[in-house]
């Protein structure tokens, strides 16, 4: 028989998740049980293609990229951070999905088994209705990054990344090498370099060994292209309207 894991302690920090906050108290509460909590270690794999889901993660802190893998390198599709939660091909009768899905910034995050999470939303229309709202913003988001890579400049979209990476950490400093940066943005390395030393020349941007520190939150959301606001009103509309 499975066991719960966690007690009403947990809420305040569950709570740190923007989707399992805005649930009721009552749904909160009935998942708060079965919530456990892990770190969110740098680079570490959280699900591999067409492999089976075992646990859904809802970050508090730090986030995790969805990734394309193919034989000429990987390429992000999706980002999920204290926003929302990975697993969303659990909602929609799939056990596995064909993306890997790695730890972008390390962080903290709480899971809960798969077969859990699916039978609690079936019992609730409110939790249903959240975690589906989710889904189409997380499928909006792959196509406005798409939009994205096709019409904007390298160093708008690198502001862009920065910028929702930024939104998902404690303070101002992102762990991040440049090598990882360009499969985030589906380039060579080379283009990054260029890009995030043009962002560092106008001030936005600290870059030094594995480190991105933000130094000007405000010009970098001018530098962004309109579709990190586009993004953030989505999800906003969807999940909180």
């Amino acid at each position: 028989m499975l066991e719960p894991f966690a007690s009403a302690s947990a809420a305040a920090p569950a709570t740190r998740n923007r989707l399992l906050a805005s649930l009721s108290p009552a749904e909160l509460e009935a998942m708060l049980p079965w919530l456990e909590p892990v770190e969110l270690v740098l680079r570490h794999v959280i699900y591999e293609p067409d492999v089976d889901i075992q646990h859904v993660y809802f970050p508090t802190s730090g986030a995790v990229s969805m990734l394309v893998l193919t034989p000429e390198g990987a390429v992000e599709v999706g980002s999920v951070g204290n926003e929302g939660f990975t697993g969303v091909c659990t909602l929609l009768f799939a056990d596995s999905m064909p993306l890997q899905v790695i730890v972008q910034a390390e962080g903290r995050a709480y899971r809960m088994k798969a077969g859990i999470f699916r039978a609690l939303v079936s019992q609730s229309f409110e939790m249903r209705q959240l975690f589906s709202r989710y889904t189409l913003a997380l499928s909006n988001q792959a196509s406005q990054s798409v939009a994205c890579n096709r019409l904007h400049s390298l160093e708008a979209r690198c502001a862009r990344w920065l910028l929702s990476s930024h939104d998902r950490v404690d303070g101002d400093l992102i762990v991040l090498t440049q090598e990882f940066l360009s499969y985030m943005l589906g380039v060579h390395r080379p283009a990054v370099t260029i890009a995030a030393g043009t962002l560092q020349k106008a001030g936005l941007i600290h870059c030094s060994r594995g480190r991105i520190e933000i130094t000007n939150r405000s010009g970098l959301e001018q530098a962004s292209c309109t579709c990190y606001q586009a993004m953030r009103d989505d999800f906003d509309e969807l999940v909180h309207s």
